[in-house]
């Protein structure tokens, strides 16, 4: 599955024109917005899987994993699974000095949830999509959320 998100990576970068990039040149709030986006469609593509219903369920559905303080539980559940440089981009991205915040999430909430999609920008960015999807699914399954 990872071939096939390089796939498609690397198909919009040439449909573009986009070169490559240094990733130590990107900083942690920009690997969290693409992170978040990744993040987004990886559960949007669970939920679709598990059966065609409403767009307003699924997005109910989809909401309730997305949010800050799911992140910040998520990230927490698979700290020991990090490898050192995993915890240094999560680190990052969580010290990173944002000046929005989330709806209805507290402030500690919040910025573990920024430097979870930090490190999910860099595995999506560095080609490592398999370890995202893993990261996910484990940390997932440790909060006993069913999709």
């Amino acid at each position: 599955m990872s071939e096939q998100i390089f796939a498609i990576d690397n198909y919009i970068k040439t449909a573009f024109g986009i070169g490559e990039v240094d990733v130590r040149t990107y900083s942690p709030l920009t690997l969290a917005y693409i992170g978040d986006g990744i993040f987004d469609l990886i559960i949007r593509s669970v939920v679709v899987g598990k059966g065609n219903t409403k767009a307003a369920t699924l997005h109910k559905r989809t909401s309730k994993i997305v949010k800050a303080e799911t992140q910040a539980k998520l990230v927490e559940a698979i700290m020991d699974m990090l490898t050192e440089e995993e915890h240094d981009v999560f680190k990052r991205g969580r010290n990173a000095k944002s000046f929005t915040m989330a709806k209805n999430a507290s402030m500690s909430d919040y910025r573990k949830a920024t430097g979870f999609e930090a490190l999910a920008g860099y595995l999506y960015v560095t080609d490592r999509f398999d370890r995202l999807v893993e990261l996910t699914k484990e940390g997932l399954k440790r909060l006993d959320i069913a999709l």
